[in-house]
């Protein structure tokens, strides 16, 4: 009896893993191919930098509202229903990109689809640590997941280029995500969840208990920080193609790769991301990747697109290890009970600084005439997060903290 429990909870837990997967896969095919579609999108509709950031900014604010509000839900109603109900509105919502023609239409579903992002994202992202040994482990859990987001960020942009290719409507890449949406629902609902540590009296999951969240200095430091990272990050995706459209070197096929290039090189870095933080202090590993972004950004600064065509798509490696391990780490400061709302809150800023970050550098660029001027807020922005992963390094704030979780949440824990 207990060799035959132990199969079925190793073809569980194979099944939970390969759905986060698809999870992450899934969505980042339409979330990061927005620099693909973007171009397109000013052509047929004849929109300026500004209006078309609408595309990219209101699914993130939708993600940021949904990921503060309903964060808890993984800790009050389980796992499994908070991923169900995101994956269904998130589907329905890409469905129905196949029946409109009008911009506004596009971007209202694209809101709804943000707050299904938003909870079934909260909903794996606390399931992460009911399946994981240790916070260490945690961190390398996320970076693999995080590397097949990365995956589904190289197949979204490759399907709109197949799609334009063929003279199809890039709204197809919703319908497709919508597809395979649903065999993710049934394969959510056919699951055996791991249990869940009870919430105590102070733990009780509501919408005010995650705003009392945002008052821990651990939840607030881990956020600033990724708030940072991702205004670089998403710059980086959305705008780059714009930037090189100034290129003038010999190598004329770069810039039209340079995107794909970059979420290769992302992806692959996180992969090799789950092994570097088993084997390396991350302070030390965080802080030497997020100099090189410095470097990166403001060399493609100075050099313009000639030099950027080699320096932004190179930044997606750097970049790549540093977005998961501080979610992971920002999560891990918190009871397993309390992992729902901490990754609401963390992703709120995430979501807030992807829709912000490129608004505003569509404005600046705007206002100034040039891209350039966009890339030099996204320069700052880089600099800042360099500076913040080094004092990071120097004090490391959080060891106290994730040593006695590891005792207190995983201690006893089988692998």
């Amino acid at each position: 009896m207990n060799d035959r429990s132990g199969a079925y909870a190793a073809r569980d837990l194979f099944l939970i893993k390969s759905l986060t997967y698809l999870m992450f896969t899934m969505f980042a095919m339409t979330t990061d191919a927005v620099g693909s579609i973007i171009p397109t999108l000013v052509k047929e509709f004849q929109l300026s930098d500004t209006a078309v950031s609408a595309f990219h900014y209101v699914p993130m604010a939708s993600i940021a509202l949904g990921a503060i509000v309903f964060g808890f839900l993984a800790d009050k109603i389980g796992r499994k229903r908070t991923i169900i109900v995101g994956l269904i509105l998130y589907g329905l919502s890409s469905v129905l990109f196949a029946f409109g023609s009008v911009f506004s239409y596009f971007v209202a579903l694209l809101a709804a689809a943000g707050i299904g992002i938003s909870v079934f994202k909260t909903g794996a992202l606390a399931l992460i640590g009911d399946i994981t040994k240790s916070t260490t482990d945690h961190s390398s859990f996320m970076n693999t997941l995080e590397g097949f987001f990365g995956i589904g960020a190289i197949i979204g942009p490759a399907i709109v280029a197949t799609l334009l290719a063929a003279n199809l409507s890039w709204r197809w890449l919703y319908v497709i995500a919508a597809g395979i949406c649903a065999l993710l629902i049934i394969l959510a609902l056919s699951i055996q969840y791991p249990e869940t540590r009870k919430a105590s009296a102070e733990e009780h999951p509501d919408f005010r208990h995650t705003l009392r969240m945002l008052k821990d200095p651990f939840a607030l430091a881990f956020s600033t920080m990724v708030m940072l990272y991702v205004a670089v990050e998403s710059a980086v995706y959305v705008w780059m193609p714009t930037f090189l459209e100034a290129y003038r070197g010999e190598l004329a096929w770069l810039p039209l790769y340079a995107l794909t290039i970059f979420f290769v090189l992302r992806a692959f870095g996180r992969f090799v991301g789950a092994w570097l933080v088993n084997r390396f202090a991350w302070t030390w590993v965080l802080a030497l990747f997020g100099v090189a972004i410095c470097l990166c950004v403001f060399g493609s600064l100075l050099g313009g697109a000639d030099l950027g065509v080699y320096l932004l798509p190179l930044s997606g490696l750097f970049m790549s290890v540093i977005y998961p391990t501080l979610n992971s780490k920002g999560i891990s400061c918190f009871r397993k009970s309390e992992h729902g709302a901490a990754a609401g809150v963390i992703l709120f800023f995430t979501a807030a600084a992807a829709a912000l970050g490129p608004l505003a550098m569509g404005a600046v660029s705007d206002s100034f005439g040039g891209i350039r001027y966009g890339f030099m807020l996204a320069a700052g922005f880089a600099l800042l997060l360099a500076l913040g992963l080094l004092v990071n390094l120097i004090f490391d704030p959080a060891d106290k903290r994730l040593r006695a979780l590891d005792k207190l949440d995983y201690a006893g824990q089988p692998s």
